[in-house]
């Protein structure tokens, strides 16, 4: 079952916005105020403040911008760039690798991870590096940078630093995210029941026309029965057939449990047996050799497909094999590299004239085997190397609606 949805995606794209747009009002806020008690109440005047209320102000103009251009990604990778230079800053001169600040740095990671794994990556080995340069500022003899913040004021300010890192993972962070995933979670279980209700339906639907056809041939079979002439009995004990081969396709879509595609082995093999019974009887000396692998395939394959076979298989058995004769009927399916598939399909009977054209041919059987394998956007040819009548037919699978013959 398919569960990308349009609808699932709109959903994702706009919590996706409320988190980064509620994420970046709160950090600026914070950020400025934090700045702010900085300079005023904790004699903290070099750089930490500016770099705080700057990056406060340049990150609520960025996220005002995206009323304008709509631009989530450019919003969010504006905002993390800023973050990340503003949080370097001021680790490197608030104490460097023992900074508390330091706690921010995972935070955008886990940011990045949260709009997308590409981002998440991308900031993760960012990280690393700065991390790194930081540590770099503790060996006496690459130090640039020295510690702003007073010693009276060190303990109050980590205190922040701490604060300020939990409160966005936990009331902005968590709490959004849990809110996103509980609404992604209840449009899942909404879709979930929808395609169920879907697929309840569509067996439904196969039920009803696999009963329809069987009523048709049933009908076939009656107005049979009220004509004398042997030819047209044929005919329509032919179309009878074709109808039967739709509607085991229908049957078998509507018996399992994955109706989009049935298990093409085990409709040959039930669709051989029924017609070799019913033109040659119950006691009857055809061999059936059916090679077929876990092949699966859609209903607008599988049904012209089975006419082509049903086609195949009823001009052996009426002009193959005469009455008394044992005889073999072959069915080979497989998918070569090319994603083709490949059918050999032919008996060992007396065959017919290789002058006889079947594309060309008046043979309503042998010209519904060359327009079938048309349909299905292949080629058929003989296979004379073989005794009786043999043909090797290519074709693709078809991802449209049946068409009519």
């Amino acid at each position: 079952m398919n569960l990308n949805n349009p609808t699932i995606d709109q959903e994702r794209l706009k919590d996706k916005t409320k988190l980064v747009l509620k994420v970046n009002y709160v950090s600026s806020g914070i950020a400025i105020l934090f700045g702010l008690a900085c300079y005023f109440f904790l004699n903290i005047t070099e750089i930490i403040p500016h770099t705080l209320i700057g990056f406060g102000v340049i990150n609520l103009i960025n996220t005002f911008a995206f009323n304008a251009h709509k631009n989530l990604e450019l919003t969010f990778t504006t905002s993390s760039i800023i973050a990340v230079i503003s949080a370097f800053i001021i680790i490197l001169y608030s104490g460097g690798i023992n900074s508390s600040f330091i706690f921010i740095l995972p935070l955008i990671v886990f940011a990045g991870y949260v709009t997308t794994r590409k981002y998440g990556q991308i900031y993760l080995n960012l990280i690393f590096l700065f991390i790194i340069a930081i540590y770099s500022q503790s060996i006496p003899d690459f130090t640039f940078t020295y510690n702003v913040i007073p010693q009276e004021s060190q303990n109050v300010f980590s205190l922040f630093s701490v604060l300020f890192s939990i409160y966005l993972l936990g009331n902005v962070f968590g709490k959004n995210l849990l809110r996103t995933h509980h609404n992604l979670y209840r449009t899942k279980s909404a879709l979930v029941k929808e395609l169920n209700e879907k697929e309840t339906l569509l067996q439904e639907v196969h039920h009803r026309v696999k009963n329809n056809l069987q009523t048709v041939s049933s009908l076939l079979s009656l107005q049979s029965r009220a004509i004398e002439d042997q030819k047209t009995k044929e005919l329509i004990k032919a179309t009878q057939n074709r109808v039967i081969s739709m509607s085991m396709v229908h049957e078998m879509l509507y018996m399992r449990s994955d109706i989009s595609k049935i298990e093409y082995k085990s409709y040959v093999q039930e669709l051989s047996e029924f017609l070799i019974k019913s033109i040659k009887g119950i006691e009857n000396k055809i061999k059936l050799d059916i090679d077929i692998p876990n092949i699966k395939l859609g209903i607008d394959t599988a049904i012209p497909l089975g006419l082509l076979i049903n086609e195949t298989i009823t001009n052996s058995l009426k002009y193959g094999f005469c009455d008394e004769d044992q005889g073999e009927i072959h069915i080979a399916l497989k998918k070569d590299p090319n994603k083709d598939y490949v059918l050999n399909i032919g008996d060992n009977g007396i065959g017919f004239p290789e002058t006889v054209d079947f594309k060309n041919t008046k043979s309503l059987g042998l010209k519904l085997i060359h327009n079938l394998t048309r349909q299905l956007r292949g080629s058929v040819t003989r296979d004379n190397s073989k005794k009786g009548t043999n043909y090797v037919i290519r074709f693709q699978e078809i991802d449209k609606e049946f068409s009519a013959i």
